[in-house]
């Protein structure tokens, strides 16, 4: 019968699973261990971007939430954080999801949400072109009707196509498509881009896009 050992890494964020074949050889599969932060990271993104409730808070107009009262609702679900952990996890962000107001005592996400908020953004004309990382599964259907925000309240857009790779492969093989974006914006079509520099739209028609990656 195979033996399985499990060893977690913490540094580089994975588990290493060993398992001791029958024929005497080892097999490792590393699987990624998701950590404290990255946990509450999430939770909060859920709270200030689609469910303020699960945390019991209310969202502002344009999507503010109190500090404090973020800290205490959390806390309530069983979580434990506080001032400087949340501070941690705001500037620690790569994709600077969320930031604070200027005397820090809100805090919102910069873009995402799927409930009414207006973050205030900035209308802008875009490059000639942007790109939009998908499934291989969601392509076919994209090809056909284009891309649509999907529950969110925009479309989000990548710079380039290795970070719309990255976006595609969180649901599967990833598709990137070319958006012709500087003849989108020729066309009427408003473009803009948020506080953490991702660009949005409403709506990309099927006319503009283009396969180039699968």
């Amino acid at each position: 019968m195979d033996k399985t050992e499990v060893i977690l890494h913490v540094p580089d964020g994975y588990f290493v699973m060993e398992r001791l074949m029958e024929t005497g050889k080892i097999r490792q599969q590393r699987i990624l261990y998701m950590g404290r932060e990255q946990n509450l990271s999430k939770f909060i993104s859920l709270v200030l971007r689609h469910k303020p409730q699960a945390a019991g808070i209310e969202l502002d107009s344009h999507g503010w939430a109190n500090v404090n009262g973020l800290i205490d609702g959390i806390c309530k679900t069983g979580r434990s954080i506080d001032r400087d952990l949340l501070e941690k996890i705001v500037h620690t962000d790569e994709k600077h999801r969320y930031r604070f107001n200027s005397d820090g005592t809100k805090i919102r996400a910069s873009q995402g949400h799927s409930i009414p908020a207006d973050v205030e953004l900035q209308e802008a004309e875009p490059p000639e072109y942007l790109y939009h990382g998908t499934s291989e599964k969601a392509a076919a259907h994209i090809i056909l009707e284009g891309v649509k925000p999907m529950g969110r309240l925009y479309v989000h857009l990548s710079k380039d196509t290795k970070t719309a790779q990255k976006v595609g492969k969180r649901h599967g093989k990833p598709v990137v498509f070319r958006v012709s974006a500087g003849r989108m914006y020729q066309s009427g079509i408003s473009f803009f881009i948020s506080e953490n520099g991702v660009w949005l739209c409403g709506h990309v028609p099927a006319e503009f896009l283009e396969r180039v990656i699968s």
